[in-house]
């Protein structure tokens, strides 16, 4: 036979990959870690010792070895292709390698990596929830009454809709969140007080809350049921929804509690847009003072629940129900009212009522208050005056004082009282006080700081009071010594013992001053020796405001010194022009606690002098202030 040909002895020749030290990659593995990734790893060689190769481990029949270009192999691309093995490797390098050598073969080292400290994760806020007011392609929203299908319960749950909204990260995914009716079923699921990964969300018992993927949730059967009239209803309803921007605003029935706010981190679980009272055609007077009374206090609730008597109007129970069942109750238990049930409050105000215009005319608070609670709730009047009149709110009557740059509510309320020598026959269990303004715009005092607590303690008929000097029971009261001492604050110095009046009236300068003799309880000036004289003390809840012919509202969340406060506007934004609807709001103002205080209020005074360089919020309170609302809460009991 002829020999070999020049092709098959080429095509026997044994291709070796090198390096460019002239190490043969015969005795390595390429392995390919991914698209742009190969790593080489050194193949495991028998009769290998430290690292050198035996000669008997070389095939000598084949000792001519010919280096190949990885271009040739793995295209003009092979630095890529071979990832970290590009490193070791020469691609234009021949060696003639002789049988029985063969230096060590050292592995190449794969690349170090900078080490990657884990990041914490971001702390999740409720500002990264995104809220809706229903859910997307249903009749179901906020207040609605559903079933809810869950695997870890032994049967459905039935409850109602509390929040709707995307939580963060995954954007088409819409969770509900629900106040379930009966815990009995709850053992096998996770609940909550209304939290969602550590954010609350809204307010509930612990233990009543759940929160599942909007498709397990259907219309409650149970009340599928219903009549001709309700389904009329339903359909108004829905009509009212596409009009005003909101899916549902039903009514509820039965006492619904105050909202019970405890912190800021509850406050803001119900702030934001759609929140509050919505306002439509010059509603903000009656909003921002709705809002102010029934939200987060009962000391207006008698209202609500006071059966209709003799002398009632024949429409008593009917408003009572629209103001109850229509506002106040959705307002407490869903934190939103829609304007169209506001309008049925309205329109029955501006039929039964001597004031008109309540439809559409902008009004004031007071108009407002005086229709309803005078006029058709007849509630009984809150300041019983020692001149013989009733009255539900008080208009502060002072001369300026040129030397007051900022004037405390406290210090204009004894001022008043003072000027106009009356006395309130009882401690009332709310106070309404009017600033000293005329009209929309003229205001006595640019600034005004509303006192967090109001001493009413000198203005009571007949209350038992301290001496100014030694703090024993008072027995004379001196008008004409009204701020003459600097450690009192107005009323407190008129009040004297036996004693301590004979001494101060010693003076020349006092000696014309006329007293006259305090009227005490019989039974209190038997223990007076053995007891500290009590004062009396009303706590501001509420502060309407009005700027430019619009009303708006700063209400306390809660009882006591620290509790947080919120800002109410119930046309804080607009959709559409002529047909379109007001969106309302509710902003909570941390911050507010401390600008009422002396301190903070005399630091924000001297450092701002001009109104346009204070804090939006601030310039409302301070500037804006139209009416301040105190409680007793001692009082509100036997209410």
């Amino acid at each position: 036979m002829n020999s070999k040909s020049d092709h098959e002895t080429e095509k026997e020749k044994k291709l070796t990959i090198t390096n460019r030290f002239g190490d043969s990659l015969d005795n390595y593995e390429l392995s390919n870690e991914g698209e742009n990734m190969a790593h080489i790893y050194p193949k495991k060689i028998q009769n290998r010792k430290n690292g050198i190769l035996k000669n008997n481990d070389v095939n000598h029949d084949n000792a001519y070895h010919e280096d190949v270009d990885l271009a040739d192999i793995l295209g003009t691309n092979w630095p890529k292709r071979a990832g970290a093995a590009a490193m070791i490797l020469n691609n234009k390098s021949k060696t003639l390698v002789e049988p029985g050598i063969c230096e060590e073969i050292k592995p190449a080292s794969p690349p170090v990596l900078p080490k990657v400290e884990p990041e914490e994760s971001p702390r999740i806020t409720v500002a990264d929830y995104q809220p809706l007011i229903e859910i997307p392609g249903t009749e179901l929203a906020i207040g609605s009454l559903v079933e809810v299908s869950s695997p870890g319960a032994n049967e459905d749950l039935y409850g109602v809709i509390r929040w709707i909204g995307i939580p963060p990260g995954i954007q088409k995914n819409v969770l509900v969140g629900i106040e379930v009716e009966d815990e009995s079923n709850l053992k096998n699921v996770m609940t909550s007080d209304g939290r969602h990964n550590g954010v609350r969300l809204f307010t509930c018992h612990e233990g009543r809350a759940v929160f599942v993927p909007a498709n397990r949730c259907t219309a409650d059967r149970r009340f599928a049921d219903v009549d001709t009239a309700s389904m009329a209803a339903n359909r108004v309803s829905n009509n009212q929804a596409k009009k005003f921007g909101v899916a549902e605003c039903p009514a509820i029935y039965g006492p619904v509690p105050p909202l019970e706010i405890h912190n800021s981190e509850e406050l803001a679980s119900i702030c934001g847009k759609f929140k509050g009272i919505q306002g439509h055609h010059n509603s903000c007077y009656l909003d921002a003072t709705l809002f102010s009374m029934f939200t987060f206090t009962s000391v207006f609730d008698s209202i609500l629940y006071r059966h209709p008597g003799a002398q009632d109007i024949r429409n008593y129970s009917e408003v009572q129900k629209v103001l109850r069942d229509e506002i106040v109750n959705p307002l407490r238990k869903n934190v939103f009212v829609r304007s169209d049930r506001v309008m049925k409050l309205r329109e029955l105000l501006d039929q039964l009522s001597s004031v008109s215009g309540l439809t559409c005319e902008e009004k004031d608070p007071e108009e407002f208050l005086n229709s309803l609670l005078s006029q058709i709730m007849r509630v009984e009047p809150f300041l019983k005056l020692s001149s013989g009149q009733d009255s539900y709110f008080y208009q502060l009557f002072v001369e300026k004082d040129d030397k007051l740059t900022l004037p405390s509510v406290q210090q204009l309320f004894e001022q008043s009282f003072h000027s106009s020598d009356i006395k309130l026959k009882e401690v009332p269990s709310c106070f309404i006080i009017q600033m000293p303004r005329f009209g929309k715009n003229f205001k006595m005092y640019p600034r005004i700081l509303p006192s967090q607590v109001l001493d009413v303690t000198d203005i009571i008929e007949n209350s038992p009071r301290q001496c100014s000097l030694c703090g024993k029971l008072a027995e004379f009261e001196c008008r004409d010594c009204f701020g003459s001492l600097q450690a009192g604050s107005g009323l407190e110095c008129t009040a004297f013992c036996p004693k301590c009046l004979k001494t101060f009236h010693s003076h020349s300068k006092r000696s014309n001053h006329v007293s006259k003799k305090i009227s005490i309880p019989k039974d209190f000036r038997i223990m007076a020796d053995h007891m500290v004289v009590p004062r009396l003390y009303m706590e501001l809840f509420a502060v309407v405001c009005i700027e430019t012919s619009h009303y708006v509202a700063f209400v306390k969340s809660g009882s006591g010194p620290d509790a947080p406060w919120c800002f109410f506007d119930s046309m804080a934004d607009r959709k559409g022009e002529q047909n379109g609807y007001n969106i309302p709001e509710i902003t909570c103002v941390p911050e507010l606690t401390q600008w009422l205080t002396d301190e903070g209020a005399r630091s924000i005074n001297e450092t701002s002098t001009n109104d346009k360089v204070l804090p939006e919020h601030a310039k409302r309170i301070f500037c804006d202030a139209y009416m301040c609302l105190y409680q007793s809460t001692d009082i509100m009991m036997y209410h």
